[in-house]
């Protein structure tokens, strides 16, 4: 052994240490690689128990700025016995909404004062959604200040403030402490309304109709389940069964109801209450904003809903009718997604994460009865109805995404892309649970009433499953093996292989079956469906989804492109706006005009399309005319469909 090798040997303990904390040499290379180690998380926050938070939150909101759309909002909260530091969470994972949709965004000004006196806070490093507030020793009380800036325009989130209406959320102008689950912490809520406005909610001893209103202490996740809407025209109809009708409206004029039309919405609680056979509420009301300066919503609650029409719905009832299904189907939601709900959809405590799988079954099943009952009542006439029906069926008949992707898949859409515009929906799809899901309940009712030679159907599912415990109002959970098992109580058949195949495995046939068991099949016309021609009429877009592969704003500007359609092989994306057609400034009718005129013949559709800053020619080699889906009975006479839709109370 020489001079050299006996130094490397005696130096290879101490290379050996000093490879655990100098940077790795890059193999090959004369470069080193740091390489760190990961860093320490901070403390967890408190898990939820089931226990009593000590003593009674005070909630108070200033709610009278509507010229700013600012809610300040002060809170009282009790401090439990030698605590040092309170964790304060925002609301983030809600029922309905089917994902993490946290409000601390648009949450500011934080002040907090324990028994008087200014106390620090700091943000959780890990979950920005929760607050540290230090309390000093033997501190008794922590008042929390803060705002809530509501969106002023569409692209800061939903408006839920204008001059004449507001739609006020509890989850999105509340903090709570972590460690308890919701239902246990007890809250007492008050909201100041500008002067003269009306106030609706299922909150319970509401104290004054309007200005400081004040209501019973309630605890947090049933405060949380009843938003209010207030507005200065406002009214209120008395449908029975202990459920009201509450309407805000941007104009005194929007705000009547024809008593015929009125008796379609009486007709309609009837109608839930034959199908469900019991009540999960000790009173409901369907708030109502009749806007188009409000932003939409439909969300579901366990006493209440949350609805948006168009300004003049209820006032033009039969150009409105494709607009009215989202009271029957928030409806629907009391007893199906709030009473009734997959296990992995409840979250204790707002923080702990929902599993979507079963919203096939949560939201597929909440939009057939949503069809089924406004037809059965007449909130909806049949003919749209069917239109709704017929949309769904053509739609799916032909979808490039089903191919690849499964409907249990798209369930999970709301949080993987938070409910954004997708730049190829008919590819990546986009929560087919809906109306795919409803779909395959037609085919689930059709093959029970075959089975049964019409005894039976999904009405009596809905009762044996949705309709147990009346009169209790809190939530029983269920999992995909109990669906199988009510089923089979109802009819026997192997419903897990039916459902498996429908909803869990991809590139299926059309769902079409349970169409083509009720009597009807999916035809295709050149007008449109009562359906398609009210909702494409109220917006001015000209619907050419199922011809040239795409829909156009008012302004010729391309909204979605069908994958592999004749105007995706253009290259006609979105934001593309057309122009002119075949040398004529573009209209609806001019565009409409040209795919009819093309018809049968070899000359291309010619467009003018900008995009960017380019102007380009794009010729369209499409000639199979209009195409519009229908559907049409099989066969003469009563069809199954028909019995399905038909109302099944009297009056």
């Amino acid at each position: 052994m020489g001079p050299a090798m006996n130094r490397t040997v005696a130096l290879l303990p101490l290379l050996a240490a000093l490879s655990l904390t100098q940077p790795a040499a890059a193999s090959g290379q004369d470069a080193v690689r740091s390489a760190p180690l990961a860093a320490a998380l901070p403390a967890a926050i408190p898990p939820a128990r089931d226990e009593a938070f000590p003593g009674t939150i005070g909630l108070a909101i200033d709610a009278t700025d509507v010229t700013r759309g600012v809610f300040k909002v002060e809170e009282t909260i009790p401090v439990p016995p030698g605590t040092r530091e309170l964790v304060l969470l925002s609301p983030e994972w809600l029922n309905g909404k089917h994902a993490p949709r946290p409000w601390i965004r648009l949450l500011a000004d934080f002040h907090f004062a324990a028994d008087g006196k200014p106390v620090t806070w700091t943000r959780d490093a890990i979950n920005v959604n929760a607050l540290h507030v230090s309390i000093p020793e033997g501190a008794k009380q922590l008042t929390a200040r803060f705002v809530f800036t509501s969106p002023l325009k569409s692209t800061e989130g939903r408006i839920v403030m204008t001059q004449e209406m507001l739609n006020l959320q509890w989850d999105a102008m509340s903090l709570y402490p972590a460690g308890y689950y919701a239902r246990r912490i007890a809250v007492r809520p008050a909201v100041t309304f500008p002067e003269d406005w009306t106030a609706f909610t299922a909150l319970d001893g509401q104290s004054a109709p309007s200005g400081t209103v004040r209501w019973d202490a309630t605890d947090y996740e049933t405060l949380v389940d009843s938003p209010v809407f207030a507005g200065k025209h406002a009214r209120r109809w008395d449908l029975g069964h202990d459920v009201s009708l509450d309407v805000v409206a941007d104009k005194p004029s929007q705000l009547e109801l024809a008593p015929e039309h009125l008796a379609t919405y009486r007709k309609l609680v009837d109608e839930a209450l034959e199908l469900f056979g019991a009540k999960h509420f000790d009173h409901y009301d369907f708030l109502l904003s009749q806007t188009d300066r409000m932003g939409d919503i439909g969300l579901e609650h366990q006493r209440s809903s949350e609805n948006s029409q168009n300004p003049d719905t209820l006032v033009k009832w039969d150009a409105g009718a494709w607009d009215r299904n989202v009271i029957p189907h928030e409806f629907v939601h009391s007893w199906n997604g709030k009473y009734r709900r997959p296990a992995g959809l409840y979250s204790p405590d707002y923080r702990h994460p929902m599993q979507d799988q079963l919203l096939w079954a949560y939201e597929g099943q909440t939009q057939f009865w949503g069809y089924v009952l406004a037809a059965r009542s007449g909130v909806q006439p049949k003919d749209v109805v069917l239109g709704m029906f017929a949309s769904a069926a053509g739609y799916y008949s032909n979808l490039a995404g089903r191919k690849w992707r499964s409907v249990e898949d798209t369930t999970f859409d709301p949080i993987v892309d938070a409910r954004k515009p997708q730049p190829y929906a008919s590819l990546s799809l986009n929560e087919e649970y809906y109306s795919e899901g409803a779909l395959v309940w037609l085919e689930a009712d059709q093959v029970i009433r075959e089975g049964t030679g019409g005894r039976k159907g999904l009405d009596d599912f809905a009762r044996a499953f949705f309709g147990v415990n009346d009169g209790d109002w809190g939530t029983l959970t269920y999992t995909f093996d109990d669906v199988v098992a009510a089923l089979d109580a109802v009819y026997s058949y192997d419903w897990a292989g039916f459902l498996d195949t429908r909803l869990r495995q991809p590139n299926q046939p059309a769902p079409l079956g349970g169409i083509e068991k009720a009597g009807y099949k999916l035809e295709w016309k050149e007008e449109m469906n009562p359906y398609h021609k009210q909702r494409y009429d109220s917006d001015g877009t000209t619907s050419l989804q199922y011809s040239l592969g795409m829909n156009l704003d008012k302004e010729g500007k391309v909204g979605s492109t069908q994958w592999d359609s004749p105007a995706f092989n253009a290259g006609l994306v979105t934001g593309t706006q057309v122009i002119a057609v075949n040398g004529t400034a573009f209209s609806k009718d001019v565009m409409v005009d040209a795919v009819k005129a093309a018809k049968g013949g070899k000359e291309p559709i010619e467009l003018l399309v900008r995009r960017g800053d380019r102007y380009l020619t794009v010729p369209i080699d499409y000639h199979g005319g209009l195409r519009y889906p229908w559907l049409v009975p099989a066969s003469d006479g009563e069809q199954p469909l028909d019995r399905l839709l038909a109302p099944r109370t009297g009056g």
